[in-house]
């Protein structure tokens, strides 16, 4: 599946369930990757879902802009 995957953070959801946010290398190219993963073992190991996003890194301001403006409104 992926060439390389390097774990930049992780966002709990529930006991069960976490989205983790990596960068992957598949078949050369690099990208952003959010996933929904899933545990059956009380969190011993962690099974990634089909559900989540991947960004190219061409695509990252505008990603870090639409989650800046994001918490501007959560602030206000």
């Amino acid at each position: 599946m992926a060439d390389e995957s390097k774990l930049i953070g992780t966002i709990e959801r529930n006991e069960r369930e976490r989205i983790q946010i990596a960068v992957n290398e598949y078949k050369g190219k690099s990208y952003l990757d959010l996933r929904i993963f899933y545990t059956t073992d009380g969190g011993e190991s962690w099974r990634p879902t089909q559900k989540g996003v991947t960004v190219a890194p061409e695509h990252l301001d505008t990603l870090i802009d639409a989650v800046e403006e994001a918490k501007k409104e959560f602030m206000e």
